[in-house]
């Protein structure tokens, strides 16, 4: 069949003629060939010509993606311009043409993004896409001013400041010394550029580390015939300077620097393993396949004089689909002897299979691609999402104090002056009494919770317990204290994916980890006695170990067919390295861990390609097996199988390994199966059934030709082949035994998650993983309570089957969810509200298959619909995103790099070390800077109340009390230390706060700074500033000199003895501060004579009147506290 030319039919009236390349003969499917062309002939008489417009191309196209030969012939574009035997004059217009109608193909559609490139495109056509370039700045040279400034003043409390420091400029409005208000203002402002723009330098240095790496490029300009046969010219550029169109050669473990289509790799089967985990979070290895049309191509230097181009959809976010096409429009360069047979243009179909996105890395040998998208179109660029600025609850909460303080300001200055008549120029009393009372809200509030978070990095950061640990946004720590909802990647966070196999069950025997050595023992024997089953018999009586009498055959070679068939049925590539080692390459960790798990008890994989598998037996001795058919492992299937012929025997076996799930119903009937596999997961191991059946050559045969009819089919192949193969092959197999693989947990996973969980953390696990392995996951890391129900949601497609199982958890909120991405989204795009009101209740939920973008829209919907503080951490590049969403970002520093390490706010080394940065440090940051905000607040309020009951006394004159270095040295020197000293406060020691994580659960309430408490500080300014200012008054004596010495005394006093009261346990600094600032104030009364007439402060009246004010101010207060201790204590004081 395969010697017959075929034409497709022509569609223009004049008879053209069309061009054919030569079939390539004696390759490896000759017989499916043969097949296709008959489908092609069948195909081509009925549908005549293929139309060459866009929409019918399109249809076809979507028709024929099941098999790429089929489509190309079948989609062969018929109307061809020239006869296949041109010489090179003719060639030249004709590429041309074909890049010229790329570009009007672009222009009729200007906002639509699809593209076709021609190999070796024009200037013009490349210019029209984004530049690839890696920015992750926030801020260029002109926005940085405007952008930080307006992230400060956007804040009320800011704005004020700066309001109040400009009115000073105003010299009817001036009272006191300018620096007074503007200092404060200008150090935090200062602070804050500094920081914002050390962290854009830094982004700024790893974004130019990253766009200047260098990249080979095919260059076809300086091509010439003078280079060795089969180099092609290559040129070295930085990959921000790739383009659209270009050809880029890739190494081994190079990182692909664009969204590139891969035309030709290394290996002769036109297949490259790459690493995703930045992508998809995955370690494990996916594997691509180059474009056949290049892969046949004799060396990479013939693509530069290929007629061809390649049609790409308009960029999306999704990385597993990719719609596009690739054109041959002439053949290749002919050799004189050959004659041209297949159609050209031919058209081969492309998917996310011919693809290699940016950010992945070439795991083995070397590939040529042609890049697609650049920059800002490439999937890993469209699944991160911009940096926003944080802002911690507590400086929202202050935020809004801060304006019920205005307020209180502005009515009180407001009252001053209506309680005198409104006389003379009153607004202006207005706004002095307004700058006089400014000290209600104190800029040093800002300036003190800046240090205090200062603190809080530095106790984090030199914790010895958490080593490692790096605070990148020092603006966050209090939120740490107020985490409700914990959304965690499963790979690298949770687990090490570090596979192991753990358990080898076969039915009537069970060997455990420590047990493998009998395993090995067992299959020495098998080899040993060469497969001669009588001195096998008679060994194993020696090992003690029980005849098995099902099947009557004895354990060894039992245990010969187990082990034998786990070391043929998998899709691992071993790989030898330079130094001698062997890699294995896998798409999946585990089949690794089983193929390591082989070669351990002493049959070794040696060599592997498509056609033929190699192993080496414990003697030494190579055995060698013929791959027939491989059936590939989906996860629609959850089963992989492949038939292989023993070279030796010429035996034929189908050996088949899947999910229990799926493989129950396949295998002879059993009595344990199931229950096993029950055992093993409950132990959180993955489990596989390995299955066998022996073919003759006869049913091999009549499988085959069953096979390649259906192969063949246009309509429903995919069903049609997987009926041939259930109804021939997967029927009856002998269970051959079961493995338990675990996937290694990181340190003191399981107690970490108990703690978080008792201190009320809801727990969402968010992976991109598959369904089976994350519920195995859940399991293991006690994130499903024991015997708690698990339902599964997978596949939904309908609104009905939707609005079904939210129906279904609504009425059963105990259970833990398992979803998968798919089903994720149908319910945030129907249901989205009662989706997460359901979801958030449960106590437990597992998202599988989530894109990094589904993971950032969960956290952000858990924070706008609960308002409640989301907590996200991850360690991979594709948690970038939910790590940016949540209010508080978490990266562990892991193998996947340190991509979502940078990006978080927090940087630890491990899972386990978030209890002590919860439960802990995040409770005593949030605990303290409570304390601090507020007693900063009372520190500003009393004194302003003391101002307003002097002015009210002295006929409402907007007089300062307190002038000068009194007002300065207030806020600073008399006070600052003591009052900072809070910073350090703690209620209990840590291994209470970790014993009783029930102590966290208290605080997220946000009962430590709330409007209540607010109000009674509030409440206790007024009280001890109008008794302080009344006393002072009542012990007044003739000159006003000495109301100031003895308010001011007993203020400072006043202030000194409420840190001590409100501190919960005291401790070296504070004392110490304490007894420094009196020392100071005492000093500072020497030098300040227009406000201390020092021969009355030394005498005993001023000490006396002093001593009775300061009791009468602070010692009911003292009482009520001791009062409330003993009636209503704190939590935490019923555990010391």
């Amino acid at each position: 069949m395969s010697e017959i030319p075929l034409n497709t039919f022509g569609r223009s009236r004049k008879s053209r003629r069309a061009g054919y390349t030569p079939l390539h003969n004696g390759e490896p499917g000759d017989e499916e060939e043969d097949g296709e062309m008959h489908a092609a002939v069948r195909a081509a008489a009925v549908t005549g010509s293929v139309n060459r417009k866009g929409k019918r191309r399109e249809r076809d196209r979507e028709r024929y993606a099941d098999d790429p030969e089929e489509e190309a012939t079948l989609l062969g574009d018929a109307s061809h311009e020239e006869g296949a035997f041109r010489d090179d004059e003719h060639e030249e217009p004709r590429r041309e043409s074909s890049s010229q109608r790329s570009i009007l193909s672009r222009k009729g559609k200007s906002n639509d993004k699809s593209r076709t490139v021609p190999f070796r495109p024009p200037e013009k056509l490349q210019s029209k896409f984004p530049p690839n370039v890696v920015r992750n700045q926030k801020y260029n040279v002109f926005t940085f001013l405007p952008l930080v400034f307006y992230e400060q003043f956007k804040f009320f409390f800011n704005l004020y400041f700066l309001l109040v420091a400009l009115s000073q400029f105003v010299p009817a409005l001036k009272i006191g010394f300018i620096v007074t208000y503007v200092a404060p203002l200008a150090f935090v402002l200062t602070v804050t550029i500094g920081k914002e723009a050390y962290d854009d330098y830094k982004r700024n240095l790893r974004d130019r580390e990253a766009n200047s790496q260098k990249y080979l490029v095919l260059d076809p300009t300086e091509y010439s015939s003078s280079t060795p046969e089969g180099l092609p010219h290559t040129r070295s550029v930085p990959s921000s300077a790739l383009r659209v169109g270009d050809l880029v050669l890739l190494e081994k473990n190079q990182r692909v620097p664009a969204d590139l289509v891969l035309l030709r790799t290394s290996d002769s089967s036109g297949t490259c393993f790459i690493r995703t985990d930045q992508l998809d979070g995955e370690t494990d290895w996916k594997l691509r396949v180059a474009v056949p049309a290049c892969q046949k191509l004799g060396s990479d230097r013939e693509l530069l004089t290929l007629d061809a181009e390649i049609y790409a959809d308009a960029p999306i976010k999704d990385i597993h689909t990719f719609i596009g096409t690739f054109t041959i429009n002439s053949p290749p360069p002919l050799l004189e002897d050959d004659v041209p047979m297949v159609p050209v243009p031919t058209v081969e179909p492309l998917t996310a299979e011919n693809m290699l996105w940016a950010n992945t890395v070439l795991a083995a040998g070397s590939a040529v691609g042609f890049v697609v998208y650049t920059g800002a179109e490439t999937r890993a660029v469209m699944n991160t999402s911009h940096p926003e600025t944080k802002v911690g609850l507590l400086d929202l909460e202050i935020n809004r104090l801060a304006k019920i303080l205005c307020a209180v300001t502005f009515a009180l200055s407001f009252a001053l002056v209506a309680l005198n008549g409104f006389r003379g120029l009153w607004y202006i009393y207005v706004f002095r009494f307004l700058i006089l009372f400014s000290s209600i809200i104190p800029i040093s509030l800002r300036v003190n919770l800046d240090m205090g978070k200062t603190v809080y990095a530095h106790q984090i950061m030199n914790d010895h317990e958490i080593p490692d640990t790096i605070v990148r946004t020092s603006t966050l720590p209090e939120e740490l204290g107020r985490i409700e909802y914990l959304l965690s990647d499963k790979t690298g966070t949770l687990t090490q994916n570090e596979m192991e196999m753990k358990k080898l069950h076969m039915g009537t025997v069970s060997y455990g980890y420590d047990s493998m050595d009998e395993v090995a023992h067992q299959l020495a024997m098998a080899f040993g006695s060469g497969g001669d089953q009588g001195h096998a018999h008679h060994n194993s009586l020696q090992t003690g170990i029980q005849m098995a009498t099902r099947g009557r055959r004895d354990m060894s070679s039992r245990v010969h067919d187990v082990v034998l068939s786990l070391a043929l049925c998998h899709n691992v590539t071993p790989v030898y390295n330079d130094d001698g080692t062997v890699t294995y390459q896998a798409s999946s960790p585990d089949e690794v861990a089983i193929v390591k798990w082989t070669e351990s008890v002493g049959l070794r994989l040696t060599f592997r390609d498509r056609t033929r598998i190699e192993l080496q037996t414990p003697s030494g001795a190579r055995i060698s097996f013929d791959v027939l058919d491989i059936f590939p492992f989906t996860s629609e299937s959850k089963r992989m199988g492949i038939v292989v012929r023993d070279a030796q025997s010429g035996e034929i076996t189908f050996l088949q390994k899947g999910a229990d799930v799926v493989m129950t119903r396949i295998v002879q009937r059993n009595d344990w199966l199931e229950e096993e596999c029950a055992n093993m997961a409950r132990e959180g191991l993955r489990t596989l059934v390995m299955a066998r059946r022996r073919l003759s050559e006869q049913a091999y045969a009549h499988f085959k030709e069953e096979h390649h009819q259906a192969s063949i089919k246009l309509e429903g192949r995919n069903e049609a082949m997987a009926e041939v193969v259930a109804e021939l092959l997967e029927k009856d197999l002998e269970l051959l035994g079961l493995t338990g693989v675990e996937d290694k947990l990181q340190d003191e996973v399981k107690s970490t998650l108990e703690l978080l969980r008792n201190a009320g953390i809801k727990i969402w696990m968010l992976t991109g993983d598959k369904i089976e392995t994350a519920t195995c996951i859940a399991i293991s890391t006690k994130l499903v309570a024991r015997n708690q129900y698990i339902h599964q949601v997978a596949k939904l497609k309908t609104a009905d089957q939707a609005r079904d199982q939210l129906e279904f958890l609504q009425n059963k909120l105990d259970c833990c969810l398992v979803i998968d991405g798919e089903s994720l989204q149908l319910c945030l795009n129907l249901f989205k509200n009662e989706f997460i009101e359901i979801a958030t209740k449960l106590s437990a939920v597992v998202a599988c298959r989530c894109s990094p973008t589904q993971k950032a829209d969960v956290a952000r919907l858990i924070r706008k619909h609960t308002k409640k503080r989301v907590c996200c951490i991850g360690d991979g590049g594709n948690d970038v995103s939910m790590i940016q969403a949540a209010d508080v970002g978490v990266g562990i520093v892991g193998k996947e790099g340190k991509q979502a390490s940078l990006a978080a706010d927090f940087s630890v080394t491990q899972f386990s070390h978030l209890t002590k940065l919860l439960l802990w440090h995040g409770r005593n940051s949030y605990r303290r800077s409570a304390k601090l905000a507020q007693f900063v607040i009372h520190r500003g309020l009393i004194i302003s109340v003391m101002q307003a009951v002097f002015s009210s006394i002295f006929y409402f004159a907007p007089i300062a009390l307190y002038q000068g270095w009194l007002m300065a040295g207030y806020a600073t020197a008399y006070t600052m230390a003591p009052v900072f000293s809070l910073v350090l406060d703690r209620d209990v020691n840590e291994d209470l706060a970790l014993l009783y994580p029930e102590l966290y659960k208290e605080l997220t309430k946000g009962r430590i700074l709330s409007y209540k408490t607010f109000f009674i500080w509030l409440m206790i300014s007024v009280y001890q500033g109008a008794a302080i200012m009344l006393m002072s008054l009542v012990l007044f004596e003739t000159e006003f000199l000495n109301i100031v010495s003895i308010s001011f005394t007993a203020l400072i006093l006043n202030e000194l003895i409420m840190v001590a009261l409100e501190i919960t346990t005291w401790h070296v600094y504070m004392v110490l501060s304490e007894i420094v600032t009196l020392f100071i104030y005492a000093i500072s009364m020497v030098f300040l004579p227009e406000f201390f007439d020092l021969t009355f402060v030394v005498s005993t009246r001023f000490a006396w009147k002093v001593a009775v004010i300061v009791a009468i101010s602070a010692f009911p207060l003292y009482i009520i506290k001791l009062i409330r201790s003993r009636v209503a204590p704190a939590a935490s004081s019923k555990l010391l």
